[in-house]
């Protein structure tokens, strides 16, 4: 068993996010401090402050998913530098409370894992679960109603679409689409407003189809929970059984390090 506190680093393509849980590990942990960090050439200079301000002491267990090596060895070099008494452990998937039901389990994304790590703690006991996570590329993956990580689909996110619009076009612009709130309106009257709405509601009638054709498989229907950026728009258009959980991969990291790694 881990001891708490403890800082869960969920490192991604374009964005490092920490969580401190400074108390108990009980059902879906949620942390109550976070700092987003850039995920590329990551800058560490609000890290000391933000650990300061928490007044973090030493000996703190940092515990790190990650699918962007750079920037990890960036973290745990500086880790090493300045705090040289907080132990470190970078997950795998066997270290994981989960079982993964495909051939190469150390090969799926560590992320999309621990997402499947938490949604175990929030579906109902006798469903299946999608996890949807909306972040650089978009994921959608299930979880069998035993709890096992059955595998799922990437596609790249809005984001990274939207960039696409714009770096493989000669007219259309780049448009800042990592965060939404709310959808967009259906009916584009500019060109930024059609961009908006194309390349939200692509992804909605993708996601959509995906959790059908999910759900038709595991026999049931599944619980679904989302995350990342663009998640709280389309969880809103997406029923009653949709939730969208803002640290998702973060919990994951905090339900590991409670149930003990393995090794």
């Amino acid at each position: 068993m881990a001891a708490v506190p403890l800082i869960a680093v969920d490192i991604g393509n374009a964005r490092i996010k920490l969580g401190y849980f400074p108390g108990p590990i009980e059902g879906l942990p949620s942390p109550t401090a976070t700092l987003p960090l850039p995920g590329r050439r990551p800058a560490l200079d609000a890290l000391p402050d933000w650990l300061e301000q928490l007044a973090i002491p030493p000996g703190v267990a940092w515990w790190i998913g990650s699918v962007n090596r750079p920037a990890a060895a960036w973290l745990v070099a500086w880790l090493e530098a300045n705090r040289p008494d907080d132990p470190i452990r970078q997950l795998t998937a066997a270290d994981l409370p989960l079982r993964v039901a495909l051939p190469e389990p150390e090969k799926v994304g560590i992320d999309r894992l621990l997402d499947a790590v938490a949604a175990n703690r929030l579906r109902a006991a006798d469903r299946p679960a999608v996890v949807v996570d909306l972040g650089t590329a978009l994921t959608v993956d299930l979880v069998s109603a035993d709890g096992a990580f059955c595998g799922g689909a990437i596609a790249p996110g809005i984001a990274m679409s939207a960039r696409a619009l714009h770096e493989f076009t000669d007219l259309l612009p780049w448009i800042d689409m990592a965060e939404l709130d709310a959808p967009p309106e259906p009916l584009g009257t500019s060109t930024v407003d059609a961009m908006r709405s194309g390349l939200f509601y692509v992804a909605l009638g993708g996601i959509r189809e995906l959790i059908a054709q999910m759900s038709q498989k595991s026999g049931s229907p599944a619980d679904i929970f989302l995350s990342g950026g663009a998640g709280p728009a389309v969880a809103q258009l997406l029923g009653s059984r949709t939730r969208h959980i803002a640290h998702l991969t973060l919990g994951g990291i905090a339900i590991t390090a409670a149930t003990g790694a393995s090794g």
